[in-house]
């Protein structure tokens, strides 16, 4: 007797489990507390967000919590899906999001969150945060790599934005460490940690300028990413906006910390090396929109890879603010108003998608299997006379 197939599990229900929840929901985490610390440090008559910009800041805070719980669930009870995410080349990298949530959470607790919490519990969330995130980024920094190397089998032609997500996460160490230095005691701690920063913003650019070259190939020689991907064009403006933050983080902490000269030479290097990096970031801002653009106009509907376009954005947001502060120029003030606008605009249409694919269940369903073309006719063989004598 032949039985009927059990029905396939509704959307809805299928959410409820976290199987199929990957490292790269980490983003929504980022890309929600860059909104509150970025709104934080704008120049001008918008440094007046503070308390939106903490409101936001909190949520992000709920949201690392909660993920947190659930990746811990998977990780008990889908071991073997987790162990597939490490070894396929398209998610492992998406673990350094996991060290930049903890960093960014941490960081905007010293930013914002002292508002509500206390400077006190504050630091004390900064320094176990960015303390797990950093230990987490330079872990991913080289084990990623490795994967690549000795089990992904990736080819250049297939090379994404997404490769530089590990490489990326020391950056934001470097960029948030600084803001811990005035709690440590005068001395060898606080210039310790000062120049550990600046340790990990060589570390994370030089990686990161290994790297550019094989994804700037990618897209010029092999024509345009799929258009699920072509969101991730927005990470690069990552190291990029990140770093030009890092230099005057750095810059801003180092008088009393390091002796003269160099205080006063970290100053200058902030806005030698932010104001041609900033321009560079924003030439590829240019050519990422485009390609959008392109995209969406070919049918890009929402996918998780949208929440590329706030973090990687946020960054050159603070990156921008920090050169107003450096050069006095209100033109940089304007540009991270501006930005701060497209990255309020990107948050809201990622977060938006986001909740109504949580509440059909189709984010946390198991991935669709890609539709296989059907297989083309066999040709019959042709009838002998047609072929002619042979010789």
């Amino acid at each position: 007797m032949v039985t009927a197939a059990p029905p396939r599990p509704r959307p809805a229900a299928r959410a409820l489990g976290v199987r199929h929840l990957g490292p790269n929901w980490y983003a929504c985490v980022m890309g929600t507390s860059v909104v509150g610390t970025a709104g934080a440090v704008l120049p001008g008559p918008l440094a007046g967000l503070r308390g939106p910009c903490t409101a936001v800041w909190a949520l992000a805070l709920v949201m690392l919590v909660v993920l947190l719980a659930a990746r811990a669930l998977h990780w008990t009870h889908h071991r073997d899906q987790a162990r597939a995410h490490l070894l396929d080349p398209a998610a492992a990298p998406f673990y350094g999001c996991l060290s930049m949530a903890l960093l960014a959470v941490g960081g905007g607790a010293v930013t914002v969150g002292r508002d509500w919490i206390g400077t006190g519990p504050a630091v004390v969330l900064d320094t176990l945060l960015y303390t797990a995130g950093t230990a987490v980024g330079l872990a991913a920094a080289v084990a990623v790599p490795y994967l690549m190397a000795v089990r992904h089998r990736v080819e250049p032609s297939r090379a994404t934005p997404v490769w530089l997500l590990p490489l990326v996460a020391p950056m934001v160490s470097a960029a948030l460490g600084p803001l811990l230095v005035p709690h440590l005691p005068p001395g060898q701690p606080r210039e310790t940690l000062l120049l550990a920063s600046l340790a990990l913003f060589g570390l994370s650019l030089l990686a990161t300028l290994a790297m550019l070259p094989l994804v700037f190939a990618r897209v010029i020689a092999s024509g345009p990413l799929p258009l699920a991907l072509t969101p991730t064009l927005f990470l690069v403006l990552g190291p990029l906006g990140q770093s030009t933050t890092a230099v005057a983080a750095v810059a801003d902490a180092a008088p009393g910390v390091v002796p003269a000269p160099y205080d006063r030479g970290l100053a200058v290097f902030a806005v030698l090396y932010g104001v041609p990096v900033m321009g560079f970031a924003l030439l590829w801002l240019g050519l990422a929109v485009a390609h959008v653009v392109r995209a969406r106009r070919h049918g890009m509907g929402f996918a998780m890879t949208w929440w590329a376009f706030t973090f990687p954005l946020g960054t050159c947001v603070t990156g921008a603010a920090a050169l107003a502060r450096h050069t006095g120029l209100t033109v940089y003030g304007a540009l991270a108003a501006g930005l701060y606008a497209v990255l309020v605009a990107a948050w809201l249409a990622a977060a938006t998608g986001t909740a109504r694919g949580l509440l059909s269940g189709e984010l946390l369903a198991e991935p669709r299997p890609a539709p296989t073309a059907p297989a083309a006719p066999t040709p019959s063989p042709a009838p002998a006379q047609a072929t002619g004598p042979a010789g």
